[in-house]
């Protein structure tokens, strides 16, 4: 039975540097939550069951502003959305009642990719989908994605409501505000339906509201970034 052989200790370094040039060096993706103000920041408590009862209700809207940040909405980078995060308050027996007789049912929500055009137009590129969300009041929830949805740079992460969702914080400061699908001059109709529900849907975000804040965000896996020649 022949031994094996000891390698010199030299040749042994040598291999070992030859091995370490032979793997390419990490580039890995990035995981981002887009929609919060400050790293690892919890989101705000919604109104309900104050009285009175916010709630977003039957449109599409992203957050515009929160401080000096003005892109709090907008993907940092390429790559795609694998789960998002609503915070929901519990509103009171009486207030569900009321909210799902007008509003066109129960609570539900889902999220649109927009890309936005000039004079606040934006169109759906993606949509994950509608999800019923009054299980879940009182809790902050995180849905993942069977299929993630694909964002570019720039594009917007918003929130689609088709009924009604207890999800807004308000009184806050005069630096803070959220954009809704309504056309001009209609910002004070929270019950006809202007949520963007389809794929290449085109709407004007034209309708700001200030000291609220719609309370989610997405997770974000950023593509990875392939080596340099």
């Amino acid at each position: 039975m022949t031994k094996p052989r000891t390698a010199p200790a030299a040749l042994v370094a040598l291999l070992a540097v030859v091995a370490s040039l032979a793997v390419p060096s990490a580039a890995p993706a990035r995981i981002v939550e887009v929609g919060l103000a400050t790293p690892g920041e919890e989101l705000p408590a919604p109104s309900c069951p104050a009285r009175p009862c916010y709630a977003v209700s039957r449109t599409t809207g992203y957050q515009a502003k929160v401080g000096t940040n003005r892109g709090l909405m907008k993907a940092p980078a390429h790559g795609r959305i694998v789960a998002w995060t609503i915070r929901l308050s519990r509103p009171g027996r009486s207030q569900i009642t009321f909210f799902n007789r007008r509003l066109g049912g129960e609570a539900s929500a889902g999220l649109s990719i927009l890309k936005p055009g000039a004079r606040l137009f934006s169109r759906v590129v993606a949509q994950s989908p509608i999800v019923e969300l009054t299980p879940f009041f009182g809790q902050t929830v995180q849905f993942p994605l069977e299929q993630s949805l694909p964002v570019r740079r720039g594009q917007l992460i918003a929130l689609t409501v088709p009924t009604w969702a207890p999800a807004l914080a308000t009184n806050l400061g005069n630096d803070t505000s959220w954009r809704a699908s309504r056309p001009a001059g209609e910002c004070d109709d929270t019950e006809t339906q202007t949520a963007q529900t389809d794929i290449r849907d085109l709407a004007q975000y034209r309708c700001l509201y200030q000291r609220v804040r719609l309370t989610y965000s997405a997770t974000l896996v950023t593509e990875p970034r392939p080596n340099r020649e």
